[in-house]
């Protein structure tokens, strides 16, 4: 992987950001209605909504107010939550460390799951083992979210095992057992779903890869089955579900809204949520630029593994 590709795909990510930025800044002026009327509500005077809208910069031409919103991005200043009255980029930061460890733990738990299942399921095509991994796997498609999170909700967060908390946040300075403990039920949700979705991608992957000519060869020199597999199968194999598991970080990033509601799990999809209900502008420009950044580094951390996997991809 050279230092061209790299910065290739860095000036890609670069772009995208910019252009995702103009995006939602523009989506979120050209929503209807007034946001000074929606804040301070229909009973306003004309001079209290003037002087927000001038507090706000909504008096301002739309190229400057976009201008100045971009130029603020690079320290984090996002504006001032006009629901919560304080600065919007240090909540988005927070949520955002919230959301990043639910999704970090889901990969690892996923991953460490469903590759070795996957890998095996192709190692065995058509036995038994074989046919019930796959079996699982459609369970796991076809059941939502919605319907795991009350199910372990009653089976565990519920008396008379109670063994774990149905809701809330703690924070790990606090205690570390609190913090696990109100993040394994949304964890186990999650990773109930990618285990699905990864096994049958490294499945898939490998069955191709167990077919090739290279694979036929390393067989007829004699090699071990496991040595066949594990050292020369496995590298080429996994490079899409690698890829598909760095997306997935995006994924969790800020489309979990459902889970982070069942839990009341403080991350960017549920306080995305409550900043378009509210029309906090701020917090939904910032939010949504922040889960936008994440599916672009999601992104190329997918292409830089692709690329050290399989070198060829990242020939020009």
């Amino acid at each position: 992987m050279g230092a061209a590709f790299l910065a290739r795909r860095v000036l890609y990510g670069l772009i995208s950001l910019l252009i995702l930025s103009a995006i939602i800044f523009a989506c979120t002026h050209l929503l209807p209605g007034d946001a000074a009327v929606t804040i301070l509500g229909e009973g306003a005077t004309p001079d209290a909504l003037a002087a927000l809208r001038t507090r706000l910069g909504l008096d301002r031409p739309f190229a400057l107010q976009y201008l100045d919103w971009l130029a603020g991005i690079p320290r984090g200043a996002f504006g001032t939550s006009t629901t919560l009255n304080q600065p919007a980029g240090p909540i988005i930061a927070e949520r955002f460390g919230h959301s990043l460890a639910l999704a970090l733990i889901t990969i690892v738990v996923a991953g460490a799951l469903a590759i070795p299942l996957g890998v095996t399921a192709a190692s065995r095509r058509g036995s038994r083992l074989d046919v019930s991994i796959l079996t699982a796997s459609y369970l796991g498609i076809s059941i939502p979210d919605f319907v795991v999170a009350p199910i372990l909700i009653i089976l565990l967060a519920s008396p008379p095992l109670a063994l774990l908390p149905s809701s809330g946040y703690e924070p790990l300075a606090k205690s570390f057992a609190g913090w696990l403990a109100h993040i394994v039920l949304p964890v186990v949700v999650l990773a109930f779903l990618l285990i699905a979705h990864l096994l049958r991608q490294t499945r898939s992957g490998m069955l191709e890869v167990l077919s090739s000519d290279y694979i036929r060869t390393a067989r007829l020199k004699g090699l071990r089955e496991r040595v066949v597999l594990w050292r020369h199968g496995v590298r080429n194999g996994l490079s899409t579900t690698v890829a598909v598991l760095a997306l997935d970080i995006g994924y969790l990033m800020g489309s979990i809204v459902i889970v982070e509601e069942i839990f009341a799990y403080p991350g960017l999809g549920r306080l995305m949520v409550y900043a378009v209900a509210n029309r906090d502008i701020p917090l939904v420009q910032g939010t949504a630029l922040v889960i936008g950044a994440v599916y672009v580094v999601a992104n190329l951390l997918a292409d830089l593994a692709q690329a050290a996997l399989n070198p060829r991809m990242a020939r020009p």
